[in-house]
């Protein structure tokens, strides 16, 4: 697991680049029918925006709190753009991105502290 934490950290910015692009991807993708999946809609959207932030927070570049703020309104733009392209835009979706975003910087955050990732 250390190697795989040490490569996030190393790669962060390619990282975040292919877990932003499957997202938006994923968000204005329409299908005839949505798949069945596991687990609650929001619940997916909250894993997703934790993956997304997770290298960045990881890594802590300088302004990180600005792409934090960024991906927030990045989401918002999304959720609007949807009903353009056959999908629903919902406010709650906008809210389990945030929560998602809040979780990725946390779960980082105790990682540093638990030296898994040292600085």
């Amino acid at each position: 697991m250390r190697f795989l934490l040490i490569f996030i950290r190393t790669y962060w910015l390619a990282c975040t680049a292919v877990i932003l692009a499957a997202i938006t991807a994923l968000s204005l993708w329409t299908p005839e029918t949505l798949p069945p999946v596991p687990g609650g809609d929001k619940i997916h959207h909250l894993i997703a925006y934790a993956l997304l932030i997770f290298p960045v927070a990881l890594r802590r570049p300088k302004g990180w709190q600005f792409i934090v703020v960024m991906f927030i309104g990045y989401s918002g733009l999304i959720e609007l753009i949807q009903p353009f392209v056959n999908r629903y835009g919902e406010w709650l979706d906008l809210a389990a991105n945030t929560t998602g975003l809040f979780c990725g910087v946390l779960i980082a955050e105790a990682m540093r502290q638990w030296e898994i990732v040292k600085d």
